[in-house]
Formats: C-alpha cells, sequence, structure tokens
C-alpha cells in the first residue's frame, strides 16, 4: 500500500481520537456521496460537523489546510447538504478542518472551525 495512503488513514484516526477527547460524537467516517467523501461527520451538541482531514509529513511545501481547493470545498458542501436531508435532520451544519503534520513520528493537529468561512 502506497506510503501516502498510509499517512493519510493514521492522519484520520489521529483526528478521530482528537474530536473524541473534546466530546464530539462521531457519526459516520468516509461518507461518499458522488465525487466527494466527507472524511469524518461529528456531531456536538445540535451541531453537525463536516471534518476534512488533512495530513503532511512536511509544511514544506505549506500547509495541509492550503491544499483544499474551491472544487473540493463546492463538492463537500453538495454532499453534506445531501446528508442532511436524506437523514431528515433539524440540525446547524459547520465545516471544520483538521490538519496534521506527521514529522519524526510526532502528530502536530490544528483545529479550524468553521474553516470554510475563511476560503
Amino acid at each position: 500500500m502506497a506510503k501516502h495512503y498510509d499517512l493519510g488513514k493514521k492522519g484520520e484516526q489521529t483526528a478521530i481520537n482528537y474530536l473524541l477527547s473534546k466530546d464530539y460524537e462521531i457519526v459516520e467516517k468516509n461518507y461518499r456521496f458522488q465525487k466527494a467523501e466527507i472524511d469524518i461527520i461529528a456531531q456536538k451538541k445540535d451541531t453537525l460537523i463536516c471534518v476534512e482531514v488533512k495530513t503532511r509529513s512536511t509544511a514544506y511545501f505549506g500547509n495541509p489546510q492550503d491544499f483544499i481547493d474551491k472544487k473540493k470545498i463546492q463538492l463537500l458542501v453538495k454532499a453534506m447538504d445531501y446528508y442532511v436531508i436524506d437523514k431528515d435532520l433539524d440540525v446547524e451544519v459547520r465545516f471544520d478542518i483538521i490538519a496534521i503534520i506527521n514529522q519524526n513520528n510526532e502528530m502536530e493537529i490544528e483545529h479550524i472551525e468553521d474553516a470554510f468561512l475563511y476560503f
């Protein structure tokens, strides 16, 4: 299996553990809708959170969150909209990014809440 795939999976598990430690409930992992995949759907109180996890082995080429483009955001919003309608949910929705840099087996985690407000 490719190293980047392993790093991505390790990053997603690290993000899940981080969210659980902050009292989030994990609702779904790797939810797919059409061409989109939501890494984690979590819930905290009455808010449903779409979490995009970006893991890199270095920040040399930029921060992990810098690799999320407008097209990716549109796909995630569309997928989350479908999810909420399909499940007939009455919740607030938020889009977060968990950016992880895994250097020398140390995980540096940055949790950016309401991340798409800044794009």
